[in-house]
């Protein structure tokens, strides 16, 4: 029994490490000694087997010339090693020569990318880094169609700023939580121990350019309704501008400020007027 038990969860893990890498992948072949915008759009399609026979498409950006190859290979836990067979589909442009790569990659969880290294037994000198992340197409067969390649702008951006990959930003951003921050009494000073979940926040925001913040200040009840409303505002904005040091853009930042209103803790004590003196935020 407990053999049989060691053999399914064998498979599972298998399985499931096999099953991160299979479907489509989309990304960049850099050549050694050139920048990410010289390089070469690759696409992947790799199934679920251990030995597997899949598909690379490579487009040359901006440009209609094509290469769709058959692959074979092997997965082993995250790591993907393949080679490409024969040309079954191509478009040529001058200039441009195809040649058979072979590619050693792996799967990296943390950031959501398969990333390795490509080289070719045919051509001299062709070789470099792979990174891929994944796709939510399925590849393209046939003519390559330019408006589809937009992407790579967006994507060399990633790179060039060390963002995660979409499926991980996009999971970060879902299971996100937000935090007041608190303040001293009369204070607009940020504390040092909210840095790192504020750098958070600028990191999910600047993951998602269809993603914007709002900062919302409050206050305690002491002190008159206009010099509370006032300081709500300068703590919503001193958070603003700890947001914009770190590289958000303003435009992408909404401010709003309540003063005493809307409270959280009982301002009959020290410690609810405490839980009063906040920002707290919104994705809009």
């Amino acid at each position: 029994m407990k053999y049989f038990a060691t053999i399914l969860l064998f498979t599972l893990l298998t399985f499931n490490c096999t099953a991160q890498i299979s479907g489509c992948w989309q990304g960049l072949m850099i050549k050694e000694g050139e920048s990410i915008d010289k390089g070469k759009i690759i696409y992947f399609d790799f199934t679920a087997d251990g030995t597997f026979i899949g598909r690379s498409r490579e487009e040359v950006v901006t440009k209609e010339a094509y290469a769709l190859r058959k692959l074979t290979g092997t997965i082993e836990g995250n790591s993907v090693t393949c080679k490409q067979g024969q040309i079954a589909e191509k478009k040529d442009i001058s200039g441009n020569r195809w040649c058979s790569v072979e590619f050693k990659m792996n799967y990296v969880d943390s950031s959501g990318y398969l990333t390795g290294t490509f080289k070719s037994m045919e051509c001299k000198g062709n070789s470099g880094k792979v990174i891929c992340y994944r796709s939510t197409e399925k590849m393209q067969t046939g003519a390559t169609k330019l408006a589809y390649q937009a992407w790579t702008v967006f994507y060399k951006d990633d790179l060039k700023n060390n963002r995660k990959a979409p499926e991980i930003r996009a999971k970060d951003r879902k299971n996100f939580v937000f935090q007041p921050i608190y303040f001293d009494f009369d204070k607009t000073e940020i504390k040092p121990e909210y840095y790192n979940f504020l750098n958070s926040m600028v990191n999910v925001i600047d993951g998602h350019s269809d993603l914007r913040i709002k900062v919302i200040g409050y206050t305690d009840s002491k002190g008159s309704d206009i010099y509370n409303i006032d300081l709500s505002q300068r703590r919503a904005k001193a958070i603003i501008d700890y947001f914009v040091a770190q590289g958000l853009s303003k435009d992408r930042i909404q401010i709003d400020f309540k003063g005493e209103n809307e409270p959280k803790g009982d301002n009959s004590t020290d410690e609810g007027r405490q839980q009063n003196r906040r920002v707290d935020f919104q994705f809009i």
